[in-house]
């Protein structure tokens, strides 16, 4: 099967600096992949590569199995982190008019415009400009510029910086949407909540390199489980003296307690279930924001 984007041992240099080194991914048809990694990682120099605005110095980049042709925008979708609406000028002239550079005759721009207006709850944007908009608005229409020609690979960059939680929310469906109608996205952020709830597999980029890929769930499953979430009716005295507790943190609702080995949480458990009822128990996966600080060594904001 060909994958509709896939990327081999692809290398950008400018001058003497490396920014992208051999990154290797491959997108399925129906998937949100995950390209993650601090400022200056290189990921927005992939993104712009696989997008055909700059070329590859080394390794190869196809799309359904063939390289990148002039033919492909038409199949292509792009949400650059900076926004890139002319202020001045009507939503609908602005929308329209792109997507007929990809390929769309005026009449099915509009009515996928006007679709995605009606999706978005702002059908009376059509004739306002975008300087007329908020921001996290503008940012939505931006959304539209990218996928109202229908395109097969989508490639959003920060898609939800700087939107309220009820537009991340709507966004955030909206994406799920066009995954089940199988568009393959490229998804880069640093925001690791977002990746976990919406990617399968990812690739961790760091100064230029891969540092970690593959599937999420897999890559958890190789990082100890170090935190236990335990919600009791009264307190637990003691919890610090059990073997291999490193450290316990009263919470609202109970305790959160780091430990060294896994076996320690049964302990735990039965020690609180002697003296009280226990609300919650739970043994928690490292988040994936744990992981890319282990990994990398820094915080990702």
């Amino acid at each position: 099967m060909a994958y509709p984007l896939v990327l081999e041992k692809v290398v950008k240099q400018f001058g003497e600096k490396t920014a992208v080194s051999e990154i290797s991914l491959q997108v399925e048809e129906g998937e949100i992949y995950g390209l993650l990694g601090a400022n200056g990682a290189g990921k927005t120099t992939t993104m712009r590569m696989v997008l055909g605005l700059i070329y590859p110095d080394g390794g190869r980049i196809t799309y359904n199995g063939k390289p990148y042709g002039k033919e492909l925008q038409h199949l292509m979708g792009y949400l650059p982190e900076e926004r890139g609406l002319y202020p001045k000028v009507k939503v609908s002239d602005q929308i329209i008019y792109l997507a007929r550079l990809r390929g769309m005759s005026a009449s099915e721009a509009d009515k996928s415009l006007k679709y995605w207006l009606e999706r978005f709850e702002v059908p009376e944007y059509y004739d306002k400009k975008i300087e007329e908009l908020s921001k996290g608005n503008q940012q939505k229409m931006g959304f539209i510029a990218a996928v109202v020609h229908k395109p097969k690979i989508v490639i959003m960059d920060e898609a939800f910086s700087g939107l309220d939680p009820v537009n991340v929310e709507l966004l955030k469906e909206t994406v799920k949407e066009l995954r089940d109608q199988g568009t393959s996205i490229l998804f880069s952020t640093h925001r690791m909540e977002h990746v976990e709830e919406l990617c399968r597999n990812i690739t961790i980029l760091h100064r230029s390199n891969t540092v970690l890929q593959g599937n999420l769930k897999e890559i958890k499953k190789r990082y100890p489980r170090e935190e236990v979430l335990l919600y009791t009716a009264s307190e637990v005295a003691g919890l610090e003296q059990i073997e291999d507790v490193k450290k316990v943190e009263r919470q609202e609702r109970g305790y959160s307690i780091r430990i060294s080995n896994v076996a320690a949480a049964q302990t735990i458990l039965r020690k609180a279930m002697e003296v009280t009822e226990v609300e919650h128990f739970e043994i928690k996966e490292p988040t994936l924001n744990e992981i890319f600080i282990k990994e990398v060594g820094e915080s990702n904001e």
